[in-house]
C-alpha cells in the first residue's frame, strides 16, 4: 500500500522505507517552537528531566506573542524565564518584543520552516506549516521539553482524509471561508487525530495566505496536521525565504485515505461560524440581523498582508460603527511597517480602528480586547468556545477579514457586499 504526502514525511524522518497508519515512530525534528505561555513550562520540564543542553540552537524557536508586550507581573515574568534560557543556551530564533510577531505568521516569514520537515510546537496552531508541504503539529509543553533535548518526538502515524479542490473562490471568499466550511461539513471531531491532505486543481488556485489560514485551522476539525502538495506557488513564497535544501513529497496514487471529500471552492460563500463551536457555521446570506460590540481582524489565522488588504479595501473611505471597537493586529513587524507603506494604516485610523503591535492577546482572551458580559465579537480568530475572549456569557463569530471589516461598519454581522 502506497503512502500520504504526512506519511512519506514521517517515514523519511523515522529512518524507515515505509510507515502505516497506526504505527508507532521517534521521529527526528527540524523545528521545536514554544511561546511565552508553553515555553516556561517546557523549561521547567527540560530542568526537571536534568537535561544539560538543547539539541540544536537554529532549530529551536521561541515567540514570545501570547502577553506580550507583557500585561502584567506574571506575563513579565514568564518572558524573563523564556529569555534567560534562550541566552543560556544560545537559542537563535529567539523573538521578543520589536522582533516578534505572531508565531505562526512568523516561522514562514522567516523561512524557519520548509517543505518536507517534521515540526513540533507546544502550541495547537502549529499544524499551520503544512501549507508549506511540512509535516507539523501541536504538542504538549513536555514533548516540547523533550524534543529540545533530543530533536526527536514520538508519533503515531495518522490515517488521512482527501479534500480535493476543485475550482476557484469568488470575489471576497478567501481561506478562512473555505475551512469554516470544511469544518461546519465534518464536525470538529471529523478529521480527529487525521491528517487532512489538500489535493486537486483547485490549490493552484489558493494563495499561500489561504493555505496557510486552512492548514491553521485543521486543528479545530480535531486534525493532527493539514498539508498541501508543494507546487509554484510554494516555490514563489519560499524563494528568498528558505536557503537551505529541502524536499517535496507527493501522495502515492494508492495511498490509503479513510474518507475522501470534493469542494468545489467556486460554490463556496462567505461563511461564519457561530457560537461557541467552529462547526456551527451558516453562509453570510442566511444570517438575521446580529449587533455586534467588537471586531478583531488578525491572529495566526488572519493577521497576514492579505487580510489587512482585505480589511482595508472594505474600510477605505468608510467608518466603523459608533457602538462597534474595531481592533486589527498584523501579524509580524514586516506586516505591519506594509501596512504603513501601503496606506493600510491611515485607512483603519481614519475609519476608527485602533492598530496594535503584533499579538495573540485578544484570541485567547489574554489582552487587547477582552469582552463583557453579553458582547458580541466578529473575529478572524480560530476558536469561539465559552468564555475564548472574555466574559462567559459573551459571544464570538469566526469569519473572514472582508465579513469582519463589513460588520464592522455596519455595526452587526454583514457580508462585505452589504458595505460595497
Amino acid at each position: 500500500m502506497g503512502m500520504t504526502m504526512t506519511q512519506k514525511i514521517l517515514a523519511a524522518h523515522a529512518g524507515l522505507d515505509s510507515v502505516k497508519a497506526g504505527q508507532l515512530i521517534r521521529a527526528n525534528l527540524d523545528m521545536v517552537l514554544g511561546n511565552d505561555i508553553t515555553s516556561p513550562v517546557s523549561i521547567n520540564e527540560f530542568e526537571k528531566a536534568g537535561f544539560q543542553n538543547i539539541f540544536h540552537k537554529s532549530k529551536i524557536a521561541m515567540v514570545m506573542d501570547h502577553f506580550t508586550p507583557n500585561k502584567d507581573i506574571k506575563a513579565a515574568e514568564q518572558c524573563m524565564k523564556c529569555r534567560t534560557f534562550a541566552k543560556k543556551f544560545g537559542v537563535e530564533n529567539f523573538y521578543d518584543v520589536g522582533r516578534m510577531g505572531i508565531e505562526h505568521a512568523l516561522l514562514p516569514e522567516k523561512g524557519l520552516v520548509a517543505p518536507g520537515e517534521c515540526i513540533i510546537g507546544a502550541d495547537s496552531h502549529t499544524c499551520t506549516y503544512g501549507a508549506l508541504g511540512a509535516f507539523s503539529t501541536g504538542v504538549g509543553s513536555t514533548d516540547m521539553a523533550a524534543g529540545m533535548a533530543t530533536g526527536q518526538a514520538w508519533f503515531k502515524v495518522p490515517e488521512a482524509i482527501r479534500f480535493e479542490l476543485t475550482g476557484a473562490l469568488q470575489e471576497d471568499v478567501s481561506g478562512k471561508d473555505v475551512i469554516l466550511h470544511i469544518i461546519g461539513m465534518i464536525g470538529v471531531d471529523g478529521a480527529l487525530y487525521r491528517s487532512m491532505e489538500f489535493v486537486g486543481e483547485g490549490v493552484k488556485t489558493l494563495s499561500m495566505d489561504d493555505r496557510l489560514c486552512i492548514c491553521n485551522m485543521a486543528i479545530e476539525a480535531g486534525g493532527k496536521n493539514g498539508i498541501f502538495p508543494v507546487d509554484d506557488v510554494t516555490k514563489e513564497y519560499l524563494n528568498g525565504r528558505v536557503d537551505r535544501a529541502w524536499t517535496s513529497y507527493e501522495a502515492d496514487p494508492d495511498a490509503e485515505y479513510v474518507e475522501s471529500y470534493t469542494i468545489n471552492l467556486s460554490e463556496i460563500k462567505p461563511t461564519v461560524a457561530f457560537p461557541h463551536l467552529p462547526e456551527n457555521t451558516h453562509t453570510i446570506d442566511e444570517i438575521e440581523d446580529i449587533p455586534i460590540q467588537q471586531v478583531v481582524i488578525g491572529s495566526c489565522t488572519n493577521g497576514r498582508l492579505s487580510d489587512m488588504a482585505a480589511a482595508a479595501k472594505i474600510l477605505k473611505g468608510k467608518q466603523v460603527h459608533p457602538d462597534v471597537r474595531a481592533i486589527i493586529i498584523p501579524a509580524t513587524q514586516h506586516i505591519y511597517k506594509e501596512c504603513i507603506r501601503l496606506g493600510y494604516a491611515d485607512i483603519f485610523i481614519d475609519a476608527g480602528c485602533v492598530l496594535s503591535t503584533p499579538t495573540c492577546g485578544p484570541c485567547l482572551g489574554g489582552h487587547m480586547g477582552i469582552l463583557a458580559a453579553g458582547e458580541r465579537c466578529v473575529s478572524t480568530t480560530n476558536r469561539n468556545f465559552v468564555g475564548r475572549m472574555g466574559h462567559i456569557t459573551s459571544e464570538i463569530y469566526l469569519a473572514s477579514p472582508a465579513v469582519a471589516a463589513a460588520s464592522a461598519i455596519t455595526g452587526k454581522i454583514s457580508g462585505p457586499k452589504e458595505v460595497q
